[in-house]
């Protein structure tokens, strides 16, 4: 909290943006002020209106040093505010649900100015804090436990408020709903409204896919694949969903055949019209893959799929260009024509990328697996996820 920079909390909705910003703060113990502008009574402010906000502000709430701005995306030329309050020596918090802020205004607005910390909704290891669940002991009960919590996790999913709500599926409904029309459509103005809404909720369905654009155009209508890749880049930037580039030496190659997850479990079947159904291994993957991003972040690493005609590994993970892991995650391997399957690709992997360090998750599977001059360790998923290895 004594940082010069503006520290950027960005995430999906609901994600507990606001929440992790403020306990910050109220344990700092400093002195600070609030906006919230995804407040409708603000929506019409513009840059040179924000002077006037800050005023009111120290009316309300005296001389504070740190200020906790909300969705900031929201006021065009915001950057010239949060600019002007850091040359004040002004201590700035910010939260935003646009990944695009992230990757590109952040960076371009506030060169040096600022630490960029993403949150996701709850890992399975804050999902067992919050319930209570005992994550150290190896007694048969707590492992049980442990396998319990897990379940549960993987199909309600993280967004911290579904865990005190009965209607589920309403919020998610409200959810997306908000994300699409408040965060989507309003901000990009988008044409086609009712059949980009349909597209999102039909990726939503088929997550983890491989995006095609003109499969997506013809499908949906759209005049060209232009709209659809366009469409597609909305949905990563508002965080519904989350992408991720083919493993290739090549700069080209990288950069076609994006696969995209959803930013959440909870998103692929708790909707209206929603056909997903269970899909335990869509799920599984989902999970994995998400908490991949956060540890990989962490440690500035990049994570790829790879895939080639004759097979495929679910992430390949890089630093730089050496790739140091190849993970594979199937929820059971008890049929041997699975069990050969998953093993080939994370083989296949290992060959075609150099990389040494080899991972099976699966739902509970526990065992070591020496295939000629390599080694597959097979682990449960609750034993990885509580495990940052």
């Amino acid at each position: 909290m004594t940082s010069s920079q503006a520290q950027v909390v960005i995430g999906v909705r609901r994600s507990g943006k606001s929440t992790l910003c403020y306990n910050v703060l109220q344990n700092a113990g400093v002195k600070y002020a609030y906006v919230n502008f995804d407040d409708e009574r603000l929506a019409s402010l513009r840059a040179e209106d924000l002077n006037d906000v800050l005023e009111v502000l120290y009316k309300i709430c005296g001389n504070f040093t740190h200020l906790f701005i909300d969705e900031f995306q929201n006021i065009p030329e915001w950057y010239l505010f949060v600019n002007r309050l850091l040359r004040r020596n002004m201590h700035v918090i910010l939260t935003g649900s646009n990944a695009k802020l992230l990757s590109g205004e952040l960076s371009t607005h506030l060169t040096g100015r600022h630490k960029p910390i993403s949150l996701y909704p709850f890992s399975f290891a804050e999902y067992c804090e919050y319930k209570q669940v005992d994550t150290v002991r190896q007694t048969t009960q707590a492992i049980a436990f442990r396998r319990a919590a897990f379940d549960e996790y993987m199909k309600q999913g993280g967004f911290p408020e579904l865990l005190t709500l009965s209607d589920t599926r309403g919020y998610v409904n409200t959810l997306v709903d908000n994300i699409l029309k408040r965060d989507i459509e309003q901000r990009f103005k988008i044409t086609y409204k009712a059949a980009f809404e349909q597209m999102a909720q039909h990726l939503l369905n088929v997550s983890p896919t491989i995006v095609v654009d003109k499969s997506l155009q013809e499908a949906f209508g759209f005049k060209s694949e232009h709209t659809s890749k366009n469409y597609v880049n909305y949905l990563r930037e508002a965080y519904l969903l989350i992408g991720l580039r083919k493993y290739s030496p090549k700069s080209r190659q990288r950069v076609v055949g994006e696969k995209v997850y959803p930013v959440d479990v909870a998103l692929m079947n708790q909707r209206n019209d929603a056909f997903a159904g269970e899909n335990l291994g869509w799920r599984l993957e989902t999970v994995v893959y998400i908490e991949l991003l956060r540890r990989c972040k962490r440690r500035g690493l990049d994570i790829y799929y790879y895939s080639e005609r004759y097979g495929e590994c679910d992430f390949v993970i890089c630093q730089g260009n050496h790739a140091i892991e190849a993970v594979q995650v199937s929820y059971d391997i008890l049929n041997a024509k699975t069990r050969k399957r998953e093993i080939a690709g994370l083989l296949l992997a290992a060959k075609k990328t150099g990389c040494k360090k080899l991972l099976l998750i699966t739902d509970h599977q526990y065992e070591d697996i020496k295939e000629g001059e390599y080694e597959i360790r097979v682990r449960p998923v609750y034993e990885y996820l509580l495990r940052d290895e």
